[in-house]
């Protein structure tokens, strides 16, 4: 892992992440009609979906198949979504980082992802726009929700994903890395200089770098 473009990383691991958790439900296996009748939760309409989405009908007969494949009862609470996570980096701790993405697509703070939630935040990060992909990760990072990331929230991200992946690439990676990670994140982001990142630099920012104009565009055909 190189020690520039820690939003690339950041990104690219979040969207990276859920094409490996696509694949873990089984999302290509299924050409049949939705059947709501034996999951307690039963998602929207699909035409209301399909609406809500960028995705096709038959790729969202498709996600619902493998979702409830793996979630029988139509919901994933937080300790599941930890264990298919914690599958794929057992040599680290995924735990946190599958926290914070937990929160951020449990939009409605209940406690467990609907399959709604999954397919709304998966369209975005596969078939969003760039403004829509970048509000996406914004909402990650600022883990309160207070319309600010603070260099405290974005240590918080970055320390979770070295645990889970970064501490065991080649080279190692120095202990102080997510810090200097950060630092170089806010020299960039925080224009004004007041010690927090706006919704806005955020963007601004981005959007005037090639390599995270590029890794928005890694996973828009994985399915």
């Amino acid at each position: 892992m190189g020690t520039d473009g820690l939003e690339v990383i950041a990104i690219a691991v979040v969207i990276g992440l859920f094409v490996v958790v696509l694949k873990q439900f089984g999302v290509w296996d299924c050409d049949n009609d939705l059947e709501l009748s034996m999951v307690r939760h039963q998602p929207e309409g699909l035409d209301q979906l399909q609406a809500q989405t960028q995705f096709t009908r038959k790729e969202l007969q498709s996600l619902y198949r493998g979702f409830k494949n793996e979630c029988p009862s139509g919901l994933v609470d937080e300790e599941t979504f930890k264990t298919i996570y914690s599958q794929f980096f057992p040599q680290g701790d995924a735990t946190t980082y599958a926290h914070f993405l937990f929160n951020a697509f449990d939009i409605d703070r209940s406690g467990s992802i609907r399959f709604e939630d999954f397919v709304i935040g998966l369209s975005v990060l596969l078939r969003g726009s760039v403004t829509e992909k970048l509000r996406w990760a914004f909402n990650l990072y600022d883990i309160n929700k207070d319309g600010y990331v603070t260099k405290e929230e974005m240590m918080a991200i970055m320390t979770s994903i070295y645990d889970m992946m970064g501490r065991y690439t080649l080279p190692n990676v120095r202990d102080d890395s997510p810090s200097e990670h950060v630092d170089r994140f806010f020299q960039k982001m925080d224009r004004n200089r007041d010690g927090v990142v706006t919704i806005d630099e955020f963007i601004e920012t981005c959007q005037k770098d090639e390599n995270i104009m590029a890794s928005m565009q890694l996973f828009e055909n994985v399915i």
